[in-house]
């Protein structure tokens, strides 16, 4: 069951679904609160298909990472860089 901490999500069970397959929070609760709003198969049908980060060079994610706005990533290997993305 969700925490309080998601108490503004407007579907938190398909948050805590998208947080279990990998997106990252902010990703999880706008596509929630979305699919709440118009439907599900409504965003289903919009969604498009990104890359897993395993596929992305180190590069990549620390420029995703800059991106997003994180800090503390420079020093960080593949795996954790993936972590924090996925976590922030």
């Amino acid at each position: 069951m969700p925490s309080n901490k998601n108490s503004r999500l407007k579907d938190p069970e398909l948050y805590e679904d998208l947080r279990d397959d990998g997106a990252s929070k902010e990703k999880a609760a706008r596509i929630s609160n979305a699919a709440a709003k118009e439907g599900r198969s409504t965003i289903g049908k919009r969604g498009g298909e990104s890359g897993s980060y395993d596929d992305w060079t180190v590069a990549e994610l620390k420029e995703r990472a800059r991106e997003l706005d994180l800090h503390g990533y420079s020093s960080l290997n593949k795996s954790a860089l993936i972590e924090k993305l996925r976590s922030h």
